[in-house]
């Protein structure tokens, strides 16, 4: 399932029919034939207009665009909706034609239209004019995550669409002209998902391209290649959609996506889940349905653990960002899974970000995004994990990225070679799947590892340890693990210091670079103790009523996500509370008089839970830090406004008051 469908939001796009006679015809011509070339009305729609939109709920986009190009004067909405329509068949062509048209009417245009018109630029290849785009949609939706990584990662478009020599890539003979997507190691083998023709005794077609459903089929590996696929299991592949898939390393347990056979949603829509099966007695078992699976979402695109206990998935489950979203789950010891964790806005955007896949060993997620500065649609990307922290997320760039849909990028424990999906030209016609070699290390950074000791090498545990950069600033900090052991992420090529401190030990310093090829870097701290009776002295003589100065941190307009300006005061605290274990701190948080009450209420819990919560991440006994929302009661300026008063202070007056503010109640 490539795609988030909005509005419907279904995991369901199975792939773009590429006809490659349309995707060479000249847009002039198009244009010639196409009878709705008038300026888009704002008026009430049409019987014609009314057809259309149902073929179009229903997926039936192909029906949908000949209803909507025979319609006279379409709506604003059934204009985006036949732009739409052409994309969702990947007509990319004539989606730009429909969506400059839509942009030109002036009428109803929303600011997502711009960015969808600049994505459909990006997969004609025309890059300087979707930039165009990408600029108007960032002047209008400036905190929209999409217009924020556009603006720090645009200036990096060359040297994505060149050729290093970084990858090897080879397309797969078994490729056919239906969908043939979304690969997983099974084993020795590899097991990916197809719509090809098979025999049945009822033949039931996809309402979005008019081929078969999705089964799950498995292939052996022979060399860049994969042997002659069979069928990976007739209990698992039923009527409807099945795969992709993910398993445990040893093989006997997997999760994989199919329909909810249950029926559809409130909105009339079937979504997809994820189920769970375990081979025993030589058969695999009944599905076990997600225990997180809803109607009214979608649940998707899974990725487990060598150990089958944390599964990575995609959903458009409520309170992610926009699109479709990655999370994480955990299993605990009774088999019950932990509530979703959203991976946050380091990973997450409005966009569609799906197709997670874990590289255990080197701790590397990858995973594809049409929510990222890009080449084409969906993009394959890459960043480092440390734990709960995520690194720089960075492009894979051409020719593993292309102008076309490139996703489900999975690669090897030996992190030498994998295999990713693609729409792209010079394949069989559909979705396929290619082979690639990483012939160069890939720039993610480098992981930075070591140890808190004592004199004698004894490990320190809970030691508090800084990371430096060159010029002596704080980059980053955390709390050893028990054990003394301590991690970071940081960026290639440069100079750093680590310095590690706890009561009762002298205070240590360790210089280290990450210039060089490696990847995992080892770096240990050393902390002399101080003596017994030494260490009696400054305690009884210490100033424990000490006075730390807390600033409140600061949030966007109807945001609640930590910005880079809070992040920095965040890391104050986190240092402060971790220097003194015993540090009680009590937060609130507010919002500007904007806004009705109850929502007010409701965005002010959010700003304290993602206050709070990035703390406890990062501290020892996070218990240690509680708050609450106040909504807009507790405003530190004269900025008051309700549905009969209005205000007239700046932006820069309602900014004082949207804040968290932190209080020590215990030193």
């Amino acid at each position: 399932m490539k795609k988030l469908i909005i509005p419907a939001l279904l995991i369901i796009g199975i792939g773009f029919n590429v006809i490659a006679q349309k995707k060479s015809m000249d847009i002039n011509s198009i244009m010639e034939n196409n009878p709705n070339t008038g300026t888009v009305a704002a008026q009430q729609k049409s019987d014609k207009e009314l057809k259309a939109d149902k073929f179009y709920s229903i997926y039936a986009f192909d029906k949908a665009i000949d209803k909507y190009v025979h319609t006279k004067n379409l709506t604003t909405e059934g204009q985006r909706r036949l732009a739409e329509s052409y994309h969702k068949r990947d007509m990319n062509i004539q989606s730009e034609i429909a969506y400059s048209k839509l942009i030109n009417s002036n009428n109803g245009v929303i600011p997502d239209d711009f960015y969808n018109y600049a994505m459909v630029l990006n997969s004609n290849g025309k890059y300087d004019q979707s930039k165009i785009w990408m600029e108007r949609f960032k002047d209008l939706k400036p905190n929209d995550l999409r217009a924020k990584n556009y603006a720090a990662n645009n200036a990096e478009l060359n040297n994505l669409l060149k050729d290093d020599g970084k990858y090897k890539i080879s397309h797969l003979d078994l490729n056919t002209d239906a969908e043939d997507f979304g690969t997983c190691y099974y084993k020795n083998k590899i097991v990916f998902s197809s719509s090809r023709e098979t025999p049945k005794l009822i033949e039931r077609k996809y309402n979005w391209n008019n081929k078969p459903f999705l089964d799950m089929y498995v292939s052996e590996v022979d060399g860049d290649q994969l042997k002659k696929p069979e069928n990976f299991s007739k209990i698992l592949n039923f009527k409807w959609h099945d795969g992709p898939a993910s398993f445990s390393n040893d093989g006997n347990f997997i999760a994989f996506t199919r329909n909810d056979y249950d029926g559809a949603g409130e909105d009339g829509i079937v979504k997809i889940q994820l189920y769970f099966s375990t081979f025993k007695d030589g058969q695999w078992t009944k599905p076990e349905s997600f225990p997180f699976n809803n109607k009214n979402y979608s649940v998707g695109h899974p990725c487990l653990t060598s150990d089958g206990n944390t599964l990575y998935f995609a959903s458009d489950m409520p309170g992610g960002y926009g699109g479709a979203d990655i999370y994480r789950v955990t299993k605990d010891e009774k088999g019950n899974w932990s509530t979703p964790e959203n991976l946050g806005d380091k990973i997450n955007t409005e966009g569609d970000d799906m197709f997670p896949f874990f590289e255990e060993n080197s701790e590397v997620l990858f995973f594809s995004s049409n929510g990222r500065m890009g080449l084409g649609g969906l993009d394959n990307f890459v960043c480092a994990v440390n734990g709960k922290e995520f690194g720089k997320v960075r492009n894979m760039g051409y020719p593993v990225n292309t102008q076309y849909d490139d996703f489900a990028l999975i690669i090897n424990d030996k992190f030498a070679k994998g295999y990713f999906s693609s729409n792209r030209v010079g394949g069989k016609g559909d979705d396929d799947i290619y082979s690639y070699e990483l012939l160069k290390g890939l720039d993610i950074g480098k992981r930075l590892k070591g140890v808190a000791k004592d004199n004698s090498g004894n490990p320190i545990p809970q030691a508090f340890i800084q990371l430096l950069d060159n010029t002596g600033n704080v980059i980053d900090t955390l709390t050893a693990s028990d054990k003394g052991a301590y991690s970071f992420l940081i960026d290639s090529d440069r100079n750093y210091k680590l310095i590690g401190k706890k009561p009762a030990y002298i205070e240590g310093e360790t210089p280290v670079n990450s210039f060089g090829k490696e990847f995992v870097l080892f770096a240990d701290i050393t902390l002399d103790k101080i003596p017994e009776t030494i260490a009696k002295k400054i305690e009884v003589g210490a100033d424990l009523g000490k006075i730390i100065s807390l600033k409140p941190i600061y949030f966007d307009f109807d945001k609640y996500d930590i910005r880079p300006d809070a992040e920095i005061e965040l890391k104050q605290i986190v240092k402060y509370m971790n220097a003194y274990p015993n540090m009680v701190v009590e937060l609130g948080s507010h919002t500007d008089c904007r806004g009705i009450k109850e929502y007010n209420q409701v965005l002010s819990d959010k700003r304290a839970k993602a206050s709070a919560e990035y703390i406890k991440a990062r501290i020892t006994n996070p218990e240690r830090i509680y708050g609450k929302g106040y909504g807009k009661s507790k405003l530190v300026n004269n900025c008051a406004c309700d549905a009969n008063l209005v205000s007239y202070c700046t932006e820069e007056q309602h900014q004082l008051n949207r804040r968290t503010e932190f209080v020590i109640i215990k030193k």
